[in-house]
């Protein structure tokens, strides 16, 4: 071992990653950092307004970004997707599925078609982008890194929850399973980052410290507060980087202790 060896261990500049879910708090957050620390950043999501809007911010920062656009459930939307990514780079190093969809709602309540988005969102998005990103990576003959948001909830039930729970909890043995398809034969890890409740559009109502549900939270983060998007950014560039080549078929607790409480 030497100082060269421990020095770049982290080092991520010149790679490129595919980032699906580009314009949600996670994406955007993973987008920038990844940018920031010398990464080519490919953003996907539905919106060419919202994916435009963030390529020029990232591209304001000195990031050099592309986009395309595309739903994730869909087949032909990802092949293209992949396609234009590795076109504009010439190869695809890195793949971040955080791309999703949640609708919390008891099951008695909820009909097939919406129980069905959940898991076409989280699951088959996912799968569809390891399997023509998976594709890209093993035809360039480098190895590469995968990595799946999944979440705290995959291994902890909740009420209102049989779609998301069972989705990531998918995402999960998605990422394992892989692991035992790739990382031997193709030098591609595969594995998960398992969030807890963090600040984003969908969940600023949950951060005000008088409210109930802040306080309720609290009492199972041994970390003393929710998550901030920019807690992700450290674990996704270790994920990322060469200090992670002996990890695969991990998911990998960045909730705080939620699991530990």
């Amino acid at each position: 071992m030497d100082s060269q060896f421990v020095n770049n261990l982290f080092d991520v500049k010149g790679k490129v990653a595919l980032i699906t879910g580009a314009t949600g708090a996670f994406g955007r957050a993973i987008a920038f950092g990844y940018g920031l620390a010398g990464m080519k950043v490919f953003i996907t999501g539905r919106s060419d307004d919202k994916c435009k809007a963030l390529c020029d911010e990232l591209e304001a920062k000195g990031i050099d970004c592309g986009y395309s656009i595309g739903d994730p459930a869909v087949e032909k939307d990802v092949v293209k997707v992949v396609n234009d990514a590795a076109e504009k780079y010439g190869e695809i190093n890195v793949l971040v599925t955080a791309a999703g969809y949640n609708h919390a709602q008891p099951i008695i309540e909820q009909d097939l078609a919406e129980w069905k988005k959940i898991m076409d969102s989280d699951v088959q998005g996912t799968w569809l982008f390891c399997k023509y990103t998976g594709e890209k990576m093993i035809s360039q003959g480098k190895g590469g890194k995968v990595i799946m948001v999944s979440s705290a909830r995959s291994k902890m039930g909740m009420s209102g929850y049989t779609g998301y729970c069972t989705a990531k909890a998918g995402i999960d043995l998605m990422a394992q399973s892989l692991a035992c398809e790739w990382t031997a034969k193709y030098k591609i890890n595969v594995n998960t980052i398992n969030p807890t409740v963090f600040r984003s559009d969908l969940t600023e109502w949950m951060f005000d410290p008088e409210s109930a549900v802040y306080q309720n939270f609290l009492k199972r983060l041994p970390i003393g507060r929710l998550g901030e998007p920019e807690d992700f950014v450290g674990p996704c560039i270790f994920l990322a980087s060469s200090a992670s080549d002996f990890m695969t078929g991990a998911n990998v607790a960045v909730e705080g202790g939620y699991w530990a409480n």
